[in-house]
């Protein structure tokens, strides 16, 4: 009886709602704006110091390799990944709250910056266990789950900050101990519940499309709610009260999981005729297959990768292929020039004489462009794929084309145009964290998938670091003179020049690998055509 009861919440579908639970309230490090003040007062720090506290955390959020690592060695439990991600978030944040409130003495830099890396690299494990599991659970999806799960994550800081402003407003120091306690306390009651259990039924998409429905609505409640907190003065009933809407939206999901869970064939079988490109005629493709079987997967042009694409690699092999460091390179254009942008943006709307209120929207909204970006990626893509045959690093060439047009909007300096500038580069980076875990997946297997994806994570600090201090700070300061502000659209002018050519360049690179991924591709989408003629 009892192991019958548990298998009711041993499925897909259970363990998805519990991840999206668990992505949305373990982002404490886009929070950082709201407790750092405290954190800077209470321990006398200057503004370098709290900048290099703040590295760390950058640091620690992208630098994953030890979670992906964790995964693989726990094979098909999860709930080791998440309990040591719980670990780390607990003993981050509860020993920083424990020296900002006085109870132990002010640590010494090094172990703050220590503390603070803990806090934010539990981010990584919860994210690795939700997003891997996901693609397990949902192979014939991979795009969309990861969007799904890379979507709650991207909202999950303007969540906890609406956390903060209904119950703890003007108490930062309240608001670590929240970060330290919730996350620990979710990750821990549902743990368990996510597994590794995958499947194929008729009506999969249909509820994988109930998720992305709610994502988009809480999305757009947010983006509502932040807009109007940024022109109305709430008072602290009508922050209770959007705040209760907002744990009803996050709550929905369970909704869907009794339903999909209902609906559930336990004799899973592929939707008949559900043909993953629906323009290549069956006839055709099982006569390729036929030709092809036998044949190995490597592609025209990569006979110096090995082993061959699209087999199960672990990091050490993944890496000794050119598709790895090409996918590295142009994620570290593409996120270490998006997030180079959000970071500077208080002075470059300073510099172009946006209002205070204007430049509080337009970063309160990052993380809404964000969001759509990481959603939006999974989902168009498996679209694209299904029924373009279009591979992702197309998709990911196109964002990166299109965030370079961004960053040239933001060099030009006319009026308004860090508001369409944003919006575009907000959405391009925000897809490249759900394109290149995809990817990943797909080209470098799924059985050491979170470790090779952490691995490539870790381009957005790199990429940040060389174009944020070494172009746009080195410029800037140059642009400023004696003065140690500047105004005017000459400030960023040429660093965003430089910013849009970095981009053009992970355009151009990710379309050498579309190149080289384009044949692989195509004999994936025909073998998986032909496993759904068979059944």
């Amino acid at each position: 009886m009892l192991s019958e009861s548990m298998s009711i919440f041993q499925n897909r579908w259970v363990t998805t709602t519990s991840s999206i639970w668990i992505q949305a309230t373990t982002g404490g490090s886009y929070a950082f704006s709201i407790y750092s003040p405290a954190l800077k007062a209470s321990q006398s720090y200057t503004q370098s110091t709290l900048d290099t506290i703040s590295v760390f955390k950058d640091i620690g959020a992208n630098a994953g390799v030890l979670s992906g690592l964790l995964y693989a060695s726990a094979s098909r439990r999860p709930w080791v990944v998440h309990a040591a991600g719980a670990a780390q978030c607990f003993l981050g944040y509860f020993l920083m709250w424990l020296a900002v409130v006085g109870v132990i003495a002010p640590p010494p830099l090094p172990l703050m910056c220590f503390f603070m890396f803990m806090a934010a690299h539990a981010q990584t494990f919860f994210n690795t266990a939700n997003v891997v599991t996901g693609v397990r659970n949902f192979p014939a999806y991979s795009g969309t789950i990861v969007g799904i799960m890379k979507g709650f994550l991207g909202l999950s800081g303007a969540i906890l900050i609406q956390l903060y402003q209904a119950l703890f407003d003007g108490k930062p120091s309240t608001f670590i101990l929240l970060l330290a306690l919730l996350p620990t306390v979710v990750t821990l009651v549902l743990m368990c519940v996510v597994t590794i259990c995958p499947g194929s039924t008729v009506d999969e998409k249909k509820h994988l499309n109930s998720f992305s429905i709610v994502a988009l609505v809480l999305a757009a409640y947010l983006m509502v709610i932040i807009i109007s907190q940024n022109i109305f003065l709430f008072p602290q009933w009508a922050h209770l009260v959007t705040l209760a809407f907002l744990l009803i939206l996050i709550l929905s999901p369970l909704k869907i999981a009794i339903e999909a869970t209902r609906n559930e064939k336990y004799q899973a079988r592929p939707v008949e005729g559900d043909l993953l490109f629906h323009h290549i005629d069956s006839k055709e493709a099982e006569k390729f297959l036929g030709e092809k079987d036998g044949v190995s997967n490597d592609m025209p042009g990569t006979s110096d990768d090995s082993p061959s694409t699209g087999e199960s690699l672990n990091i050490f092999e993944a890496m000794k292929s050119v598709n790895f460091w090409l996918l590295f390179v142009a994620m570290s254009c593409g996120m270490g020039s998006g997030l180079a942008t959000i970071n500077n943006m208080s002075q470059i709307g300073q510099s172009l004489g946006y209002e205070t209120v204007q430049i509080n929207t337009l970063v309160s909204l990052w993380s809404i462009w964000n969001f759509l970006g990481r959603f939006g990626g999974g989902f168009v893509s498996d679209i694209l794929l299904r029924q373009n045959g279009w591979p992702r690093p197309l998709l990911m060439a196109i964002t990166l084309a299109i965030m370079s047009g961004g960053h040239v909007i933001i060099a030009s300096g006319f009026l308004g145009n860090l508001y369409i500038g944003t919006i575009l580069i907000g959405i391009c980076y925000g897809a490249q964290w759900s394109l290149m875990p995809t990817i990943t997946s797909e080209i470098f297997g799924v059985l050491h998938m979170g470790t090779i994806f952490n691995t490539i994570s870790i381009a957005s600090p790199v990429g940040t670091y060389i174009l944020s201090v070494w172009i746009i700070g080195h410029i800037y300061d140059k642009e400023a003179g004696k003065s140690s502000s500047c105004f005017g659209a000459h400030c960023f002018m040429l660093s965003f020049c430089i910013l849009a050519f970095v981009s053009f360049l992970g355009f151009v690179i990710a379309l050498i690998l579309f190149f080289r991924t384009r044949a692989f591709y195509n004999s994936v989408v025909l073998r998986r055509l032909r496993h759904s003629m068979r059944h």
